[in-house]
């Protein structure tokens, strides 16, 4: 049976960093109460010109360019993204556009912070049944747009950017061996944003202050950590392997408080967890990803490595993918 293996990694940052010292002119915070409580130092901000689509069309030519694969062979492109800078068309139809891979159908995925994995799941179930498929799978956002700069508890955890991964069949071992998906949308008003529509008189159902991110940080980190967890676990058993024989975890970089429990939970070193966190604070759909193309490029992920992504994201949504690289 042919798997979804990953042959390309991208990835795109805006140009502009926003650091805890800049947010501390904003807000009643500080680089050492951010830092404390979060992990993150800085963040990307993207400005004009940096639209959803325009991180995530980059960070699809790096994958498609370190893939050698041009974008005419390409046949399907998957975003996750919350945060498109069009309602309508999606994110995937403008990055089809801007790529000029006309072969390609495209669509969205609205799964939050597990928009990716859901993306990379779909990819591999489309390429069993067809393994010459070429697949871009994109996490994008520009969550500075969707900020309240205003809250202190929220405008300090979330930054811009967009990684990508092109996949493609293959029946050699390599790829995707397992994965596992979940959702409990019982739980939505823990995490979650309101839609444009809302705000509209006619056709709002409850009070908004505006499409902005909210919050319940200390059930989202109890939540997420256990989740995230079992996920690994259930993997895992899928394969009848365990935690020492994975080479690198790429989880969702929420927070590094999240991050280390979760070591502490799967009683591995920290070492084994790939972090970035405290360079880009958390970009929702596009973590995992630029996580992965970071790892790929340093030369963290050899050809046999075992990986494991796992992500957790509003809805509740969460899951994660064992890949053997």
């Amino acid at each position: 049976m042919s798997r979804a293996v990953i042959i390309g990694t991208g990835s795109c940052l805006p140009e502009r960093v926003l650091t805890n010292a800049d947010l501390a002119k904003m807000v009643d915070t500080s680089d050492e109460w951010i830092t404390t409580r979060t992990g993150i130092k800085t963040r990307h901000i993207a400005q004009a010109g940096e639209e959803t689509s325009k991180l995530a069309s980059e960070a699809a030519r790096r994958a498609l360019d370190m893939a050698g694969v041009t974008p005419a062979e390409v046949d399907m492109i998957v975003v996750g993204t919350i945060s498109c800078e069009k309602a309508m068309p999606s994110c995937a139809c403008l990055v089809q556009k801007e790529l000029e891979a006309s072969n390609a159908f495209a669509f969205d995925i609205n799964a939050a912070c597990s928009g990716f994995l859901y993306g990379l799941d779909l990819a591999d179930k489309y390429i069993h049944n067809n393994p010459d498929m070429k697949i871009l799978v994109i996490g994008a956002e520009n969550l500075s747009s969707r900020t309240n700069w205003q809250d202190r508890n929220t405008c300090v955890l979330f930054g811009d950017g967009a990684g990508a991964c092109l996949v493609t069949g293959n029946d050699q071992g390599r790829g995707i061996l397992a994965s596992q998906l979940y959702a409990d949308g019982r739980l939505w008003e823990l995490l979650h944003m309101d839609s444009a529509p809302s705000l509209n008189p006619d056709l709002r159902t409850q009070e908004s202050d505006g499409p902005f991110i909210k919050m319940v940080g200390k059930d989202v980190f109890r939540y997420a950590v256990r989740a995230m967890a079992d996920a690994i676990t259930t993997v895992l058993k899928k394969e009848g392997l365990v935690i020492a024989d994975i080479s690198l975890i790429v989880p969702h970089q929420a927070n590094i408080r999240i991050l280390k429990n979760l070591a502490d939970y799967l009683s591995v070193p920290l070492e084994k967890i790939y972090i970035n966190v405290h360079k880009y604070g958390n970009t929702s759909a596009a973590t995992v990803p630029i996580a992965m193309d970071e790892a790929n490029r340093e030369g963290r992920l050899q050809q046999g490595d075992l990986l494991l992504i796992c992500t957790f994201g509003g809805g509740f949504t969460w899951g994660a993918a064992l890949i053997r690289w």
